[in-house]
């Protein structure tokens, strides 16, 4: 699934770095430690966070992430959007918490051995 996919699918409103919707989501990881992120998620997933500033940008590019979804209705600042545009990381906004987006994103099959 591409990133573009998964923000058409679960009707996510995609906020910035929309040049890189095409990136293939390999994945998925949510936590709100950057340390903890850093440290274990996989290369090419899908970020399920309530962090909003542009540390979440630099993160995602050293993981090599597809995207951030962040999660519980929170917006990040115009200087993280304008990160995320510049560096090609998609942002999406989600109401909902990142338990419920993770269990629908397991539904569909993302991250799951087939």
């Amino acid at each position: 699934m591409k990133a573009s996919d998964l923000a058409k699918e679960f009707k996510l409103t995609v906020v910035a770095g929309k040049d890189g919707l095409e990136r293939e989501i390999s994945g998925g990881h949510c936590g709100d430690l950057l340390s903890e992120v850093m440290a274990n998620a996989p290369i090419g997933c899908v970020w399920l966070t309530i962090q909003i500033h542009q540390n979440i940008v630099a993160v995602a590019l050293l993981k090599e992430m597809a995207a951030i979804i962040l999660t519980g209705g929170n917006v990040p600042d115009a200087e993280t959007c304008a990160k995320a545009d510049e560096e090609g990381i998609p942002i999406m906004l989600s109401s909902l918490r990142s338990y419920e987006i993770a269990g629908r994103l397991y539904n569909v099959g993302v991250g799951r051995e087939r």
